[in-house]
């Protein structure tokens, strides 16, 4: 189990210093900046972003782990059955076989056309700012996209991608992961939010059983859903991790198992117990990294969070430290 850093779209130098600086070994790039002509990348825009990343500073090397999301509208249409949905197939296959082929193993992506969604922020420790749900104030807003989809639809949409996309990534070497949708309940602005449960999750591993067709495990969106009340989170990271389905962890902490009102919180003050959560990962197998993902807003930071980051990334460096010597002895 290791530490790594994401949540930065640029492999900017003073970025890639402070996660060298402070430990880290994996980097993910979340929607990466980079030339998207025709609606998908190039090889050498990848590998250029790659070795960028794979710097040689005091002795220690950091590697490109993981590349989070592509633009949206890259494959709304797939998402959506749009006009031009066998188009964006065509370029989302060049676009992971050339991840693939820039030696990034990992690609997570999402199945939310219209993203991640917040309403009032809350305050918490300290008057520290955290953003926060509410499905009354959210049921409010327009539909995002013109009209209301079904589930039956939008599951029609991705298996019929995750059929195409599996064996091209099993050819190329690279696995595939889905975020859950943030927050899981069961629509916004018109489109449902497919992966709110666990049983969600389960069904798409059982489209096409590979190790290619994975989780992007986000424990703070999955300890959203009511499923993660009474203990069920750690059962749900013992059986995903056993099966081998977990590419890396949004190690972060909500406030409680309830998808229509939460507030997110920091990484040790939250429901889920972490260290209960990571002895389950350590124990059960798993071998990849963790990261922050969010945090809350805090005194004099960054808008990165740098110090928000910091905080999060010792207390996950810790507790691998913890668990691993604790297992050892």
């Amino acid at each position: 189990m290791r530490a790594g850093f994401g949540q930065f779209s640029e492999a900017i130098p003073e970025y890639l210093r402070f996660a060298l600086q402070y430990g880290v070994t994996d980097i993910l790039l979340n929607t990466p900046k980079l030339p998207a002509v025709g609606g998908k990348w190039e090889l050498y825009d990848l590998v250029k972003l790659r070795e960028a990343v794979e710097l040689r500073l005091g002795g220690t090397n950091m590697k490109l782990s993981a590349l989070e999301n592509v633009p949206t509208n890259f494959y709304d249409h797939i998402m959506l059955n749009g006009p031009r949905r066998d188009e964006q197939i065509d370029n989302m296959i060049y676009t992971v076989r050339n991840i693939a082929r820039a030696g990034i193993p990992i690609f997570g992506y999402n199945w939310m056309p219209s993203h991640v969604w917040r309403t009032t922020p809350a305050i918490i420790r300290g008057g520290a700012i955290a953003t926060a749900f509410n499905y009354s104030e959210a049921k409010k807003l327009p539909l995002t996209h013109e009209r209301e989809y079904s589930d039956e639809e939008m599951w029609n949409n991705l298996e019929y991608w995750i059929k195409i996309i599996t064996p091209i990534a099993e050819e190329e070497g690279i696995r595939l992961g889905i975020h859950p949708c943030d927050p899981p309940v069961k629509k916004l602005g018109g489109i449902p939010q497919l992966f709110r449960s666990y049983d969600s999750y389960r069904r798409l591993l059982s489209i096409v059983d590979s190790p290619s067709n994975a989780i992007e495990f986000c424990q703070g969106t999955i300890s959203e859903m009511k499923d993660s009340a009474n203990d069920g989170i750690y059962d749900f990271i013992d059986e995903m991790c056993r099966r081998d389905k977990i590419l890396y962890v949004h190690f972060r902490n909500v406030s409680k198992p309830d998808p229509e009102d939460f507030h997110e919180e920091f990484i040790n003050t939250g429901h889920v117990d972490m260290y209960k959560a990571m002895k389950t990962y350590f124990e059960a197998g798993y071998d990849s990294f963790f990261i922050d993902d969010h945090v809350p807003q805090t005194f004099q930071d960054t808008h990165w969070g740098h110090r928000g980051r910091a905080f999060a990334n010792g207390y996950i460096q810790a507790m691998i430290e913890a668990i691993t010597k604790e297992k050892s002895e």
